[in-house]
């Protein structure tokens, strides 16, 4: 819930000043016993695919029709993070991962199905983040933080004989893609299908001659993003300014 306080932040000299509405402090998705505050920018502002792509750039994500960042008090464990394709070297388990799923064909669409997609998710949240604040799932929660694609927004679905078992939500900005959410079901969990997108979008990344993959925010002490990792080289947003860390 937002604020009604709101702030003005001057994001960068060039973009000029954008508003900024903030969460109540909450207890954090990630880390235990800590109090979590998000930033979102005002959504009356129009944001073009240059401007997404620019706050991007700043650590930026989207989530459902929001660009969000973690604007915490007290701390700065989430450090955004992507991959510079060009460089992107798969590892030995990447390059498995890739020949054991070769069955697997990929359909990039601008639309999808709800009736298809949603029971992929639904199993998919149930089975492995039951855990979570996305737990129990629902359809209007698949719809508001998937279903309100951007213009810019790719869905790459995973199939096996015309069959769905997952997809891949993508954002297609001026230098890179953004990795929204990945979503399979469960029963094909031995398949890696998480890091088989992720391997696709650094594919499609380099077929569309962009220079990034961003991966959201890679977070230390946090198992369940700390896969991120595993891609390497990882450059990772400290100090305003994007470094090769890994």
């Amino acid at each position: 819930m937002f604020l009604s306080e709101s702030m003005t932040r001057d994001i960068s000299p060039d973009i000029g000043k954008i508003r900024l509405l903030l969460t109540e402090p909450h207890d954090c998705s990630y880390l235990d016993n800590r109090q979590a505050t998000t930033a979102f920018v005002d959504p009356e502002i129009e944001i073009d695919g240059a401007l997404y792509g620019r706050m991007s750039d700043m650590g930026f994500r989207r989530s459902g029709l929001y660009l969000y960042s973690p604007l915490c008090s007290a701390c700065n464990a989430c450090v955004p993070a992507r991959i510079p394709v060009d460089i992107f070297r798969p590892s030995r388990s990447q390059k498995r991962c890739l020949k054991r799923n070769s069955d697997i064909t990929v359909r990039q669409v601008k639309n999808i199905s709800f009736d298809e997609h949603y029971p992929v998710y639904d199993r998919y949240i149930s089975g492995r983040h039951y855990q979570g604040d996305m737990f129990p799932p629902s359809r209007d929660q698949f719809e508001q933080f998937l279903g309100n694609a951007w213009d810019c927004t790719n869905f790459l679905e995973l199939c096996i004989d015309g069959e769905l078992i997952g997809c891949a939500v993508v954002d297609v900005l001026p230098n890179a893609l953004s990795a929204i959410y990945t979503y399979f079901d469960p029963d094909y969990t031995a398949r890696s299908l998480g890091t088989l997108a992720v391997l696709f979008q650094i594919q499609l990344a380099q077929h569309m001659g962009l220079g990034y993959l961003y991966l959201g925010y890679w977070i230390e002490d946090c198992q369940k993003m700390s896969y991120k990792t595993n891609y390497k080289p990882l450059e990772l947003l400290q100090e305003n300014t994007w470094r090769l860390s890994m």
